[in-house]
């Protein structure tokens, strides 16, 4: 379409008429005047990346308050899990590691969960300066209805998608992260 034929206030086509309907024009309704909505519009580049990010927020945030009704959080069961893994103490260098977080972060995690009655601090007996960090029986049980709740909430998070949402969702996602 030509430049001259864009309506530069709405950018939208502008009416081209062909026949001279100027005496037509003088008996149309105010209804008819009406600004025509703007079609649907992609968002911009940033809200997409802000908006996968919020979604993602409130996603943690309700996971976070799943596992908070049995006294969890995820930085909590993220260290449980690893322990239940190891089938075994591990360092609580090894355990930073594992969570991708600074030591004296771990040291404060593994505080709160010994004082929870889930995990037990050793002594390392190949490092006298080393300390192990344990599983209790207590914290195996933690850790297993603490894995109960995120899957039910996991669950109960996608059942709000179709089964062709999910999979398109899928594989947005996918392409994202590469």
């Amino acid at each position: 379409m030509p430049a001259a034929m864009i309506d530069a206030a709405s950018d939208e086509p502008a009416r081209a008429l062909l026949l001279d309907l100027t005496g037509a024009a003088a008996h149309r309704s105010a209804m008819n005047k009406r600004p025509r909505k703007a079609g649907p519009r992609l968002p911009s580049s940033d809200a997409i990346v802000f908006s996968v990010l919020g979604t993602a927020h409130a996603l943690e945030a309700r996971l976070e308050a799943a596992l908070g009704r049995e006294g969890l959080s995820l930085a909590k069961i993220g260290v449980l899990g690893h322990l239940a893994a190891a089938r075994g103490p591990l360092p609580l260098r090894e355990l930073a590691e594992r969570q991708s977080c600074v030591r004296s972060n771990i040291t404060q995690l593994i505080d709160r969960l010994e004082k929870d009655g889930l995990v037990r601090r050793r002594r390392d007996p190949n490092d006298r300066r080393g300390v192990l960090a344990a599983l209790t029986p207590a914290g195996q049980r933690a850790y297993g209805k603490g894995m109960q709740v995120l899957a039910e909430e996991q669950r109960a998070i996608v059942r709000a998608l179709s089964a062709g949402d999910a999979k398109q969702l899928s594989s947005a996602l996918h392409l994202l992260a590469r």
